[in-house]
């Protein structure tokens, strides 16, 4: 007889049943570029996006291109899909010029295998798919106070909080990091905190989070507004899907870093600025075409059941590797760069305008009314902001919302839009128990997929019948030194032997709060932190 001694993951499984997911990490950056073939296709973007996966990524890109690509900056070779997102840039008030932030070990992008509905059945991307999330001129908050956490998610419906529009303003998340503290939970902030706060109060970054619809219509791998085809589940993240879209693909989630904290904007006056000319972070979205084969990507969602999200814990991509190095991952660049959309990306460097002579537009404007993000630019102007040596832009007053740094804790199960699985286990059922705080720095890893803490763990023993199992991984980030974190799982093998009508049961072994961890330490010039699922 096997008894497991502790199931680590009883929270996040308390509502969904599954948690398997993994992370793709697309450590490289194919580059700097306006550079958009969902919105803008044979043409100039509007603004910069950073640009990962597929070498073949380009103004007229097909998802047949991305397939037939040279290389790809993830992990995974198969991977050829393209990721994008705009860029960050900090304005200096004195000069009213802009410099590109650094982004911190590239992105990463969370493949979230979730459906609680019906089988459970998670699909593929089908062939030829590309999706959109967030609005690009939107720069209001309508649900309620931005300054206040986002309600229970059980009560979203009653307060007539889950339309798409509702939904998709939930999506975004702007995490404060201090490695020295615990970590917010993902999603808990809607908006960009200004400098001030930053510097106060996020002295390792700040990373920008946005989730992805993931309810399919069945029928359209586009739609007009590349958004119509797909849907938001009733909490963002999980949850119900609206019934014209009853297909469940894999649920993809985004995150990126940026050196907000670097010594290049110490002592500054000035503000971080998205790529779009937005200073409120309302109008940061994301976009995916898919570059996977798609059985291939299927058998990986079918078979990558492991709760660690680490890629090396799936069989389809460690059968089919190896997984490529962070070397190999930085060193794959767009093959056709098109030169006239490039956006010179060496740091320091100050520009005039953002790239696209993008205009800055603060709060009160966008979706709710129709004011456009850039302004038209003629010929010479197109050229010259291609690199972001235009004029100088017009700029609107903008005044960030304050929401204080809050870590998360297992009461935020369900709270922040969905990336927290919402346990319907009352508290008293599922109690994590607090472990001394690591000595290599505070987990970087927002809960939005487990709790704050680990659970307590069996001690280290050299009793018969008591083994360990890996069960889960964390990275933790300090500087450029990374921990990974293997946690143990004790299995406790139990005799049972009969005696005419007497069964003697021997006594299990005697568990102790204190955790049991395997640590491997690396040392990395660059690595993003890693999250448990």
């Amino acid at each position: 007889m096997v008894t497991k001694a502790l199931v680590a993951t009883a929270a996040f499984n308390a509502f969904t049943g599954v948690s398997a997911f993994w992370r793709m990490q697309c450590h490289g950056r194919t580059g700097v570029a306006r550079i958009d073939p969902i919105m803008d296709f044979g043409t100039a973007s509007t603004h910069a996006h950073a640009l990962h996966g597929s070498s073949a990524l380009s103004s007229t890109s097909t998802n047949d291109d991305l397939k037939a690509g040279n290389c790809t900056s993830c992990a995974v070779k198969q991977d050829r899909s393209a990721y994008w997102h705009p860029a960050l840039y900090f304005q200096d008030d004195s000069t009213g010029e802009f410099e590109l932030v650094e982004q911190v070990g590239g992105m990463l992008a969370y493949y979230l295998l979730r459906n609680p509905e019906g089988d459970g059945k998670v699909e593929a991307f089908p062939d030829g798919f590309r999706m959109i999330a967030g609005s690009t001129k939107r720069r209001s908050y309508t649900l309620g106070n931005v300054d206040e956490a986002d309600p229970p998610t059980y009560n979203w419906a009653s307060l007539g909080q889950t339309t798409q529009s509702d939904l998709a303003e939930r999506a975004l998340g702007f995490n404060c990091l201090d490695y020295d503290k615990a970590a917010e939970g993902s999603l808990y902030r809607h908006f960009l905190p200004d400098k001030a706060y930053l510097d106060a109060n996020c002295k390792s970054g700040l990373r920008l989070e946005i989730m992805f619809p993931s309810c399919w219509d069945g029928k359209n791998v586009d739609s007009a507004d590349h958004k119509s085809h797909m849907a938001y589940p009733n909490l963002v993240g999980d949850g119900q899907c609206p019934e014209d879209f009853p297909v469940r693909l894999v649920t993809l989630f985004y995150e990126v870093i940026w050196s907000t904290k670097s010594d290049l904007f110490e002592g500054r006056s000035g503000q971080f600025v998205i790529a779009n000319g937005d200073p409120t972070g309302f109008g940061y979205h994301a976009d995916f075409m898919t570059g996977w084969d798609k059985d291939f990507l299927q058998d990986a969602v079918d078979r990558c059941t492991n709760e660690s999200g680490e890629l090396f814990d799936c069989p389809t991509f460690m059968e089919n590797g190896p997984l490529q190095t962070e070397q190999e991952q930085s060193e794959c660049l767009l093959e056709d760069p098109e030169i006239d959309l490039s956006v010179d990306s060496v740091l320091g460097i100050a520009i005039k305008a953002l790239p696209g002579n993008v205009q800055i537009i603060g709060s009160g404007s966008g979706d709710s009314g129709s004011t456009s993000t850039s302004k038209s630019a003629g010929f010479i102007d197109s050229l010259t902001s291609a690199f972001g040596f235009g004029s100088t832009p017009t700029t609107t007053s903008h005044s960030a919302p304050t929401l204080s740094y809050n870590s998360a804790t297992s009461d935020s199960l369900g709270v922040p839009g969905g990336a927290f699985i919402e346990s319907e286990t009352s508290s008293s059922e599922v109690t994590p128990t607090s472990s001394p705080t690591p000595d290599v720095g505070i987990q970087a890893v927002p809960t939005s997929f487990l709790t704050t803490t680990p659970p307590a763990q069996p001690q280290v023993t050299s009793e018969p019948g008591v083994s360990y199992e890996v069960v889960s991984t964390e990275i933790v980030t300090q500087g450029s030194k990374v921990q990974e974190i293997v946690w143990k799982e004790a299995v406790v093998y139990v005799t049972e032997d009969s005696v005419t009508t007497t069964t003697v049961q021997a006594a299990p072994a005697k568990r102790s709060d204190n955790p049991e961890k395997a640590r491997r330490n690396h040392w990395l010039r660059h690595q993003h932190h890693g999250r448990r699922g």
